[in-house]
């Protein structure tokens, strides 16, 4: 099976997400609010990449929005903003 490299970043891009997704739910609070964060704002900006290379506009914005939130977490965070800080 040979893959092409938008293919590559979007299993990547899930993975990163499910990982972090499966992690806070079967074990919470096991990742640190800025790791969980991190790997839902990876996962969805390389998901959000192959959205726009395939013309996905439903994806575009699920993974836009879900890039976007991630990233103003990340920010909130880094800021001292958020009561998820642990």
């Amino acid at each position: 099976m040979d893959l092409a490299w938008d293919q590559i970043l979007s299993l990547v891009g899930a993975f990163l997400i499910l990982v972090a997704y499966a992690l806070e739910s079967l074990k919470p609070g096991y990742l640190r609010p800025i790791v969980f964060q991190t790997l839902n704002a990876l996962g969805s900006f390389g998901l959000f990449v192959t959205a726009v290379i395939h013309s996905q506009y439903g994806f575009i914005v699920l993974e836009g929005s879900w890039f976007v939130i991630s990233v103003v977490a990340l920010l909130r965070l880094a800021l001292g903003k958020s009561k998820a800080v642990k």
